[in-house]
């Protein structure tokens, strides 16, 4: 049973940093691709970035793009988002997701994705 845990959320004001982490209880974690999507209150989910199983293959929404940065280590089965330069419009909960399969994927739809965390608050104040 894969499980994957989010930790690092939290409070910061505009134009501050937070790094997101997640764990995952996996045999081989370059096994999997990983993805991150966020759902601010009273919105759909949506894709924030994501990256290949090496790590060397990277991807972000538009909105992110430039003051997000997604990484991993292999090693220690985690995968990391760090988020600078937040806005209030970055207020929402934060989910990491694996893939498992191989092949080519839309890296930005949910339903590409295997395992899914439960999500850590990530709350940007003005």
């Amino acid at each position: 049973q894969v499980q994957l845990v989010e930790s690092g959320g939290g409070l910061v004001q505009a134009g501050g940093s937070l790094r997101v982490s997640c764990a995952a209880s996996v045999r081989t974690f370059s096994d999997y691709a990983m993805g991150w999507f966020r759902q601010a209150p009273g919105k759909e989910r949506e894709f924030v970035a994501a990256h290949s199983r090496s790590g060397l293959s990277t991807y972000y929404a538009d909105s992110v793009k430039g003051r997000f940065a997604i990484s991993r280590d292999n090693a220690k089965s985690t995968a990391y988002l760090q988020m600078n330069s937040l806005k209030p419009e970055d207020t929402a909960v934060y989910s990491c997701a694996a893939r498992f399969r191989l092949g080519g994927y839309s890296y930005w739809r949910e339903y590409e994705y295997d395992y899914w965390g439960r999500g850590v608050q990530v709350t940007v104040s003005s």
